[in-house]
């Protein structure tokens, strides 16, 4: 069955207007879809604007929402790491924070929690506010997107680390419990892996969509080897089976093109390598090849 990209992204909108801020797994349990199209669509989704993507992460992943929720990710605040979420109390007690008053642990903290601490600068020097909290912005300098907010300066990152690297030393000298690793640590690492290579690849496909000025209008499927994707070409639509693989045999073509064949559509096929010449002479021959007959 077609599945149409708007029609996807359509249902996220819906579902995060219902959830409010959320993480990508219950966005793809919702939604029906896999978490590696998933990501890719809430990516596009918030390149377009739509929607919106924390600077905060709940274990390693992202929170979505929609412009009109952001103070529901105040609920997120509990995940936030020790020193990030001592910035966060802090600032939410002050209200308005002057950097340079601050602790370089504080300091640095802050430029990671920039949901809830929003920059600013006045009379040349850089202030935060709580994100709830409005006050008079005369002749104040929104530095939300400024590099000197976006870059932590080298000699907070120096204090902070020597600061981090005494702590170890106190805590090592603690006398600490032996704990049993499970075995489901190391599968979990191995899991992470794969996502981050399926993204890479589908990020890979996107790129080479984009700069071959070909539309993506539906995806079909994926596996962990190909995914497989609407296109149209020259406003011809067709169907792409992209192989996560650098060598494609003759097999991988026979199966793209019965997939062709039950959408009646040209197809068009990529990999992460160059072909062989035995691939190149195979698809050659199959060009002129008008029939093939048994002798009676």
């Amino acid at each position: 069955m077609i599945r149409d990209t708007e029609e996807i992204k359509r249902k996220i909108i819906e579902f995060l207007k219902l959830k409010g801020p959320t993480i990508p797994v219950y966005i793809a349990q919702n939604i029906g879809m896999e978490m590696l199209i998933t990501s890719a669509l809430l990516s596009e989704l918030n390149s377009e604007k739509k929607i919106k993507m924390s600077y905060m992460k709940v274990g390693s992943s992202l929170v979505y929402f929609l412009e009109e929720q952001r103070e529901k990710l105040e609920e997120f605040s509990k995940y936030l790491k020790s020193k990030e979420k001592e910035a966060f109390e802090l600032i939410q007690k002050k209200k308005i924070l002057e950097d340079e008053k601050q602790d370089p642990a504080i300091r640095v903290a802050l430029r990671q929690i920039r949901d809830f601490a929003i920059p600013f600068k006045k009379q040349d020097k850089i202030f935060w506010r709580y994100f709830k909290f409005l006050e008079q912005k005369d002749k104040e300098e929104d530095l939300t997107n400024k590099k000197e907010i976006q870059e932590i300066p080298k000699h907070l990152k120096e204090k902070v680390e020597i600061f981090d690297k005494q702590e170890e030393k106190q805590e090592t000298k603690k006398p600490k419990p032996k704990i049993l690793k499970k075995r489901t640590t190391k599968k979990k690492s191995t899991k992470s892996a794969t996502e981050k290579k399926n993204e890479k690849f589908f990020d890979k496909v996107k790129g080479f969509l984009s700069k071959n000025n070909i539309e993506l209008t539906g995806i079909e499927g994926f596996t962990k080897d190909s995914l497989t994707l609407l296109v149209k070409e020259n406003s011809q639509e067709k169907l792409l089976i992209a192989y996560n693989k650098k060598r494609i045999v003759e097999n991988d073509i026979i199966k793209a093109n019965k997939k062709a064949l039950e959408k009646e559509l040209k197809y068009l096929v990529l990999s992460l390598g160059e072909t062989s010449k035995k691939i190149n002479d195979f698809v050659e021959a199959i060009k002129n090849l008008s029939d093939l007959k048994k002798i009676e």
